[in-house]
């Protein structure tokens, strides 16, 4: 054990460290690998127990990486595609795939930034935001702030590790990474049953409007149209009395005989 703590802190103290922090990150953003934050995280908790690697460079090398990673995605998606390699005819990618791009239609601002902090769900954000032709200008803007945040986020997290178990730098280096996973798994169903939230108070609210606009448009329609007043009954007049004398009274026999 003495001689991998050794070997970790000997490692995390040299030059080399930073390009392949760049290469990891660069290449987590269009293919799902391995959480390029695992290793942002063991960096920082090693920073706190040994001094090295410097954190700073840490940070610089993550988000340049992430950013360069993430735009490799987009042009990937707008060039290639989304079925072009089998990994992505797989059902749970094309799953990820076919949620990134109903979720883009609806808050594409929203989905970028959120999703840097997803490990698959940046990368299907990513290929479909080149595939859909999402505005390429906006898109750098929201991945160059989401990957700052998220690189702050994993040093923050190794940080706070190194700084409970500053004896042991790889029992740091392991607690971290745990946690760092277990964060990310929290934070994806907190992402996912927020936008189902949205979904459902949107529903609503689409719902409330339209009884709306079809009672003020039924209003209105009676208002042009006024429905007729009912006729007023007819007054009965009593009916006249009948007189019981004949009109014609009939000739006496005996008048007839004196004929």
């Amino acid at each position: 054990m003495e001689f991998i703590n050794e070997a970790i802190l000997h490692a995390a103290g040299q030059w080399w460290i930073y390009p392949v922090l760049l290469v990891f990150c660069f290449i987590d953003g269009f293919v799902p690998i391995l959480p390029s934050e695992t290793l942002i995280v063991a960096l920082g908790a090693l920073s706190v127990t040994s001094g090295e690697p410097n954190m700073w460079l840490v940070m610089a090398a993550g988000a340049l990486g992430a950013i360069a990673g993430d735009n490799m995605a987009y042009l990937l998606g707008r060039h290639v595609g989304v079925e072009r390699f089998r990994w992505m005819r797989k059902p749970k990618v094309q799953k990820t795939l076919h949620w990134a791009r109903y979720e883009l239609d609806k808050r594409g601002a929203m989905l970028i930034f959120t999703a840097r902090y997803i490990p698959v769900g940046r990368v299907a954000v990513n290929w479909i935001a080149g595939t859909t032709g999402y505005p390429r200008r906006r898109f750098i803007v929201l991945d160059f702030f989401a990957s700052i945040t998220w690189v702050a986020y994993s040093a923050g997290i190794g940080i706070l590790a190194g700084n409970w178990v500053h004896e042991h730098p790889l029992l740091g280096v392991g607690i971290a990474v745990a946690f760092a996973i277990v964060l990310g798994i929290v934070i994806d169903h907190l992402l996912t049953w927020l936008h189902r939230w949205r979904d459902t108070r949107g529903a609503a609210a689409a719902t409330s409007r339209a009884a709306g606009h079809a009672s003020d448009a039924k209003a209105a329609h009676s208002g042009a149209h006024p429905e007729p007043a009912p006729a007023p009954a007819a007054a009965h007049s009593p009916a006249p009395a009948h007189s019981s004398a004949p009109l014609h009274p009939p000739v006496p026999a005996q008048a007839d005989a004196d004929a």
